[in-house]
C-alpha cells in the first residue's frame, strides 16, 4: 500500500508499514401574521331557499372510516418520530463491555445488514476521541466513510477486532453503530500518532474511543 502524506489535525485508524514503525496516516425569515376570522354565526334558510338535502350515513361505514384514518394518522406519526428515536439512541449513554482482550464495546444501534468477512472491503464512518472526550479526527466532518480491508493489519487491532467480532465481541452487521474503547496495546502503543515537533495528537499509550458506524461492503 503506498504512503499518503500526513496532515497534521487528522489521525485516522489506518495505518502503514515502514522499515521501523506503523504510523497511522490518511490521510424564515420574516414571519407575518394572517389575520383570519371565523364566524361563530351559522348561515339561515330564506323562506324561498330550497331545502337541504339530507344523506343518509351507514353507522357501519363511519366506524369503519374513522378506524382508518386513526390508522393512517398513528402510522404518519410514527414515521415522523423515526428520526427522533435514533438520535435519542445515538445521544444516550452507552454501558461498555470490557472483552478478554481489554477492548470496550456497546452497541447503540444493532445492523440489520450481513456482518463483514475477514478481507472485505468495507466503509465505515468514525468519530476519534482521546479519553478526555477531546476529538482528533472525524470522517463525517470530511463528508466521506473510510474504506479498508478489514481484518488484514490495515487498521489497527482495535477497529479489527471490533468490527469482525471475537474473543466475547458479537460481530458488527451493517448498518450499525458501536462505540469502542481501545487500550494503547490495540491502538498505537507507546509511539502514539501525529506526532511531529515534539508534539502528539495522540500521546503514547493513549486509551481510545471510537464511534463507529458500519456502512457495509465498499
Amino acid at each position: 500500500m503506498s504512503s499518503l502524506a500526513f496532515s497534521v489535525g487528522i489521525v485516522n485508524p489506518r495505518k502503514f508499514s515502514t522499515a521501523s514503525t506503523k504510523l497511522p496516516i490518511k490521510s424564515f425569515g420574516s414571519t407575518e401574521t394572517s389575520n383570519i376570522s371565523f364566524s361563530s354565526q351559522s348561515q339561515q334558510s330564506s323562506s324561498s331557499s330550497a331545502p337541504l338535502l339530507q344523506q343518509k350515513v351507514n353507522p357501519a361505514l363511519l366506524g369503519r372510516r374513522e378506524a382508518l384514518g386513526f390508522g393512517f394518522s398513528f402510522c404518519f406519526l410514527d414515521v415522523l418520530l423515526q428520526p427522533e428515536a435514533i438520535a435519542a439512541a445515538d445521544a444516550a449513554p452507552c454501558q461498555l463491555t470490557v472483552a478478554p482482550s481489554g477492548l470496550a464495546f456497546c452497541d447503540k444501534v444493532v445492523g440489520t445488514g450481513p456482518e463483514a468477512v475477514k478481507g472485505q472491503l468495507i466503509k465505515a464512518h468514525y468519530v476519534g476521541k482521546l479519553e478526555n472526550g477531546k476529538v482528533f479526527d472525524s470522517s463525517y466532518n470530511r463528508g466521506t466513510p473510510l474504506s479498508f480491508r478489514i481484518g488484514v493489519g490495515e487498521v489497527i487491532k482495535g477497529w479489527d477486532q471490533g468490527i469482525l467480532g471475537g474473543d466475547g465481541i458479537p460481530p458488527m452487521l451493517a448498518g450499525g453503530k458501536r462505540t469502542l474503547k481501545l487500550p494503547p496495546e490495540l491502538a498505537y502503543g507507546i509511539r502514539g500518532a501525529g506526532c511531529k515537533g515534539g508534539s502528539c495528537i495522540i500521546p503514547p499509550d493513549s486509551v481510545l474511543l471510537f464511534d463507529v458506524e458500519f456502512i457495509g461492503k465498499a
